[in-house]
């Protein structure tokens, strides 16, 4: 009978080990959001105050731009560049969100050095987008932003997409070498936007203003082939 028991006992104990070794690993599991799907959300502090993303955008796009460290010369000069063209996003409806893993001191200094390059350039611009303090990578936990270095983590360089249903849309990630084109990011916002308001698709290449490609037929005769080159290639121009 106290063999019974004891036996009773070990495999209640190991089935508890097992659950909360589940539970841990489940709490510290990072992926990448798939598309469609909503952006995790998440409360943080940054450069701008605390911000509980995405609910403080309302019927806005976002754009989550991570970094894996402050004052790095790439990084940098992105920052720089997006400093300069902040208002053109705020034109078509965009925030801009910047992630790094360093924390909140640190980044208001990395601000305060950018803003002194800008004005040595003569273009005195504030750098109103927030930076956010991810030091604890909850971040880039939720965000598959983190990649394994040397026994530790570091944030990848991604961009993210979040339409204003909070719906991840584009994800794009580039290496630590080479700095991210902002005039492509802002082609892909627009290119997001007028995909989705027109019911279209883009072409390769694609710049705002040029033709669209109607939705693919469902059937061959869909669309009247002789005004294209193929019945599944059908360009068209938007009303201005």
């Amino acid at each position: 009978m106290k063999t019974r028991i004891n036996k009773i006992v070990l495999i209640s104990f190991m089935i508890l080990f097992v659950t909360q070794l589940w539970a841990q690993n489940e709490k510290h599991t990072s992926r990448i959001p798939l598309l469609n799907e909503d952006a995790p959300a998440f409360t943080a502090e940054s450069t701008r105050g605390t911000i509980e993303f995405p609910g403080d955008y309302g019927r806005k796009w976002k754009i989550l731009l991570s970094h894996p460290a402050d004052f790095t010369p790439v990084c940098t000069s992105e920052l720089l560049e997006l400093a300069r063209m902040q208002q053109e996003f705020k034109d078509i409806n965009v925030e801009l969100l910047v992630v790094s893993s360093d924390d909140i001191d640190l980044h208001k200094r990395w601000v305060k050095s950018m803003e002194e390059i800008l004005e040595k350039e003569n273009n005195p611009v504030k750098i109103k987008f927030p930076l956010i303090d991810d030091s604890k990578f909850d971040v880039g936990w939720k965000y598959g932003m983190l990649t394994p270095s040397a026994g530790s983590f570091t944030a990848v360089r991604g961009v993210y997409f979040v339409d204003p249903n909070n719906k991840v849309k584009a994800i794009t990630f580039y290496p630590l070498e080479v700095g991210r084109n902002m005039d492509e990011i802002k082609r892909m916002v627009i290119a997001l936007q007028t995909a989705e308001k027109n019911t279209v698709l883009v072409p390769a290449n694609w710049k705002p203003g040029d033709d669209v490609l109607l939705p693919y037929p469902k059937t061959v005769d869909h669309y009247e082939p002789s005004n294209y080159p193929a019945f599944y290639m059908m360009y068209t121009k938007l009303d201005k």
